[in-house]
Order: C-alpha cells, then sequence, then structure tokens
C-alpha cells in the first residue's frame, strides 16, 4: 500500500540549481505532454540552448524551454526564435535520423516551464495559440528531505471572466451552398477556427 504524504510535511523550497531542477523535470515532462520521446537535450539553436526536444506519436516536435523567476517575458521571446530556427531544419533531421518519428508538416510547439507568469506572457502566449505554446508552472516542494517538483499546465483565460465577442453574423459573405450561419448555429470561436 503506497503511503501519502500529511500536506503538513509538505513545504515550498527554492528551485535547485539548474542542472538538477532539468534532471528534476525530465522525470515528469510526460505530465504536459502525453507520450512525449525525448531526443536531444541540450541543443544549441537560435542563439540560446533548447532544454529539451521532443515529438509526440503525431511527428510534431516539441520544444520545451525552462526558465526562472522572471524570465518568462523572455522565455515566450525564445520561443518564437526556437520554433523559427527548428521548422526549417526538420527535413534534415528526418534525413539524418528517419526513425525519430518527425513528419514532416506536423509543426513544432513550444512548452515554457517557468515559477510563473506575467498577464503579458499569457497573453503573448494565447495570441499565438495552443498549437504554438503552452505554459506550464513549476512548484518545488520538500517532502521530508526529498525535493519534489510539480507542474501544473496554465489555463487559457477568454477576456478574464468576460464572455467571448459576439460575431456579427450580417457582415459575413453567404455561404455559396445556401446554408445561413444561423443554420451551422456554430458559437463566434467556432466559426472563427473555419477562417
Amino acid at each position: 500500500m503506497r503511503r501519502t504524504t500529511p500536506l503538513s510535511e509538505l513545504t515550498l523550497a527554492e528551485p535547485p540549481r539548474r542542472s538538477q531542477l532539468v534532471e528534476g523535470l525530465r522525470a515528469r515532462l510526460s505530465e504536459v505532454v502525453p507520450a512525449l520521446r525525448l531526443i536531444a537535450e541540450g541543443v544549441l539553436g537560435a542563439d540560446s540552448s533548447i532544454d529539451f526536444v521532443g515529438v509526440e506519436p503525431t511527428g510534431r516536435v516539441v520544444l520545451i524551454l525552462v526558465g526562472e523567476e522572471g524570465d518568462d517575458l523572455e522565455l515566450i521571446g525564445r520561443a518564437v526564435a526556437q520554433r523559427a530556427w527548428v521548422e526549417p531544419r526538420i527535413r534534415d533531421w528526418i534525413q539524418l535520423a528517419p526513425n525519430l518519428g518527425l513528419r514532416p508538416g506536423a509543426g513544432t510547439r513550444a512548452v515554457l516551464l517557468c515559477p510563473s507568469f506575467r498577464h503579458e506572457t499569457e497573453a503573448a502566449a494565447a495570441a499565438l495559440g495552443d498549437r504554438a505554446v503552452s505554459l506550464v508552472r513549476y512548484r518545488c516542494l520538500l517532502n521530508g528531505g526529498n525535493l519534489e517538483i510539480l507542474l501544473e499546465p496554465v489555463a487559457r483565460e477568454v477576456g478574464r471572466g468576460s464572455t467571448p465577442p459576439r460575431l456579427d453574423r450580417s457582415a459575413l459573405p453567404p455561404f455559396r451552398t445556401g446554408l445561413s450561419h444561423e443554420d451551422l448555429g456554430l458559437t463566434a470561436e467556432e466559426y472563427v477556427e473555419f477562417e
């Protein structure tokens, strides 16, 4: 039977030195990217290092960048640069190692791990979209004498508590099939996905 730790024995801890933090995070990555297969660590990309490079079962490349407290805005800028650096190299990687499971055209996603994210960072990630960037908070806890790292994906907020904007359907062109926008019954978010 597995012993559970009482909450009174868990205390927040400062993150360990970077090498130990990255090692601890490696073991937890499948919690935020299910079925991720790591293929490289510490890859020199666009003028800086990519902490982890992995592949999802779909063949999409996943870049994982680890930041410290206060690094979140810089980290999202690095994610955009690293995605732009990796995209044109995927075909070369496939030629060099066809067994990696990479698929051309599957895209590249960045997962950013940081203790906290400012509203500006969350807004930038939302503007880039879920397929481009995901934000994950990490917390370090002491469980007795052992360091535990918890990962928490950051949920996307729509307008901070407001309802999504209404779509003015009268300004949209009619469908060639003769259907109207009302016939489809799509929400504003669903309709935008088809544009």
